[in-house]
């Protein structure tokens, strides 16, 4: 029997069973690590973000489809880990959009929704790379536009079947993954999501239905606020320019695109009935004059930025309480987490490797906080994206300086001058970013061949600035191997954070090790108590 439309209890039933199969998979898709170091979370990250997602849409107390896919997109932002779990939050959004007005869908809507979810998720990301979750997203979204059939469930099959095929390909598309032999993590969450819902749609009966319980997890939060992300840029445009947008169907893409022409630092962020934008522009009554043809202004702030800054700078000038701002940081690991909040981090979020927070937590950090500024050091590439999502969802005025590593996050902290405003302290902070390095000694959890190395499982191996370096059984003979990649010229400071497996007597006596090898560089030893990773090294 064909299936030519879903309301918002199919669409409920698909979401948990794709909840339920990813809950299942999320192991193996964390394996699934260019790198073969402990720390994939690919599957983990995407699981939260879908079960905070399926949580909110499972507790609409409605059938119409529009409402569902709103309510799984809200959750999906608020629980988005990672930046896989952020770009699934976008192909949610892609959903929601297009659906929202819809009781029940069609073929031709579905097809709509595939392709605005793909369109979301591409643009989520700065610099798209083929071979990823997006190439999958993507493919998937034009296999559903190829159908000519109206039959859901025959065009759910050959969706799933070209989602396959498209993972099959990215080791193809991405020397990296095919050195490792691996598909990408990413795209292989997007399978099994699809695979869930596909197998549910299959199995779906009334009683099935009937039945339809709340996902199990994390409580997602609702009531979400929206606000900017900021970038610190020169004062080429005058006038930072805020508000809230309300009307009925609010065209955020066209507003993007006719608003980029009046300034820059350009942030469109919400739905069609509440939007946040934010703007520095030299004609801020221009950008007013064009946001009220679709609607009406609520908290509307200009500020004189060139003023703003001459006062800050001027001999004498007094703080101004409404310009102290607050400092998030994301750590692990007992003595890292101490160390931050000694340098000046008001809050410190766990997470890191094998423990990303969700956009929610970040968002509940900004909340809390008195502070109406808030600086967010992420200390992990993985967390960037997270963070960015977290301040646009946040009517504060959030800056996120992206720190890929907590040797980064302390140098940054480290810059911290009690007289500086928030503009010149993240200035200072982004400056600082690229005069240190990161080294990271952990152990293999597989067998792998990378840039012609033999790694063997529980072999040790070593990282710089991200890349994998070397490998070894010795301890010592791998720090030295990484530290000589890293050590250029005279005079570095080198300070090893030990993890919580290794003791402070061992710590002391590589660093001795270490200091004999390179005499040229001073080195210190900190206990980071930080899991998976046996020594993280700063080098500035």
């Amino acid at each position: 029997m064909g299936v030519y439309s879903f309301d918002g209890d199919d669409l409920k039933l698909m979401f948990r069973g794709a909840v339920d199969l990813l809950e299942q998979s999320k192991g193996g898709i964390d394996a699934l690590n260019v790198f073969p170091v402990p720390d994939g979370d690919t599957g983990t990250n995407m699981y939260h973000t879908l079960a905070s997602a399926v949580k909110e849409a499972v507790a609409t107390n409605s059938n119409h489809i529009g409402l569902v896919a709103e309510a799984a997109a809200r959750g999906g932002l608020i629980g988005a880990r990672g930046n896989s779990g952020v770009i699934l939050s976008q192909v949610l959004q892609g959903f929601a959009r297009s659906l929202r007005v819809k009781e029940r869908a069609t073929a031709v809507d579905i097809i709509e929704a595939f392709e605005d979810g793909a369109s979301m998720a591409y643009q989520a990301v700065l610099s798209p790379v083929e071979g990823t979750i997006l190439t999958v997203v993507r493919k998937t979204a034009e296999e559903a536009a190829a159908q000519r059939s109206n039959n859901l469930l025959r065009m759910m099959v050959a969706v799933f079947k070209k989602a396959f095929t498209a993972l099959k390909e990215t080791p193809n598309q991405l020397p990296a993954l095919k050195e490792a032999g691996v598909v990408d993590a990413g795209g292989k969450g997007f399978v099994v999501i699809l695979e869930g819902c596909l197998s549910a749609l299959k199995s779906a009966s009334p009683a099935a239905k009937a039945i339809l319980q709340p996902v199990a997890g994390r409580e997602a939060e609702t009531g979400v606020k929206l606000g900017n992300t900021r970038a610190v840029e020169t004062i080429g445009f005058c006038y930072c320019t805020e508000f809230l947008l309300t009307g009925n169907g609010l065209p955020l893409e066209k507003i993007k695109q006719e608003l980029s022409t009046y300034g820059d630092s350009l942030m469109v962020v919400g739905s069609g009935d509440l939007t946040k934008i934010h703007i520095h522009s030299n004609h801020p009554g221009l950008v007013i004059e064009y946001c009220l043809k679709y609607g009406a202004l609520n908290d509307l702030k200009i500020t004189n930025m060139r003023e703003q800054n001459k006062a800050m700078r001027s001999k004498g000038a007094q703080t101004d309480p409404d310009n102290i701002f607050s400092i998030i940081s994301v750590g692990f690991g007992m003595g890292i987490i101490e160390i931050m909040k000694n340098l000046g981090a008001d809050m410190v979020i766990a997470g890191g490797q094998t423990l990303n927070p969700s956009a929610g937590e970040i968002l509940r950090a900004i909340e809390e906080l008195k502070a109406e500024q808030v600086v967010i050091l992420p200390n992990n590439k993985n967390v960037v994206m997270t963070a960015e999502l977290a301040g646009s969802l946040s009517l504060k005025d959030t800056i996120v300086v992206p720190t890929k590593s907590i040797p980064q996050g302390l140098s940054a902290l480290l810059t911290l001058n009690p007289g500086d405003d928030i503009a010149v302290a993240t200035q200072k902070m982004n400056l600082s970013l690229s005069s240190v390095r990161t080294g990271e000694i952990t152990r293999a959890v597989r067998d792998t061949n990378y840039a012609g190395m033999e790694i063997t499982k529980d072999s040790i191996i070593g990282l710089a600035d991200g890349d994998l370096k070397t490998s070894g059984k010795d301890l010592s003979g791998v720090m030295e191997y990484l530290l000589a990649a890293m050590l250029h010229g005279e005079g570095r400071l080198v300070t090893l954070y030990f993890g919580e497996g290794v003791s402070s007597e061992q710590a002391e006596r590589l660093a001795d090790q270490m200091m004999q090898k390179f005499s040229g560089h001073e080195f210190e030893v900190q206990n980071g108590g930080q899991p998976v990773y046996d020594f993280i090294i700063s080098v500035e």
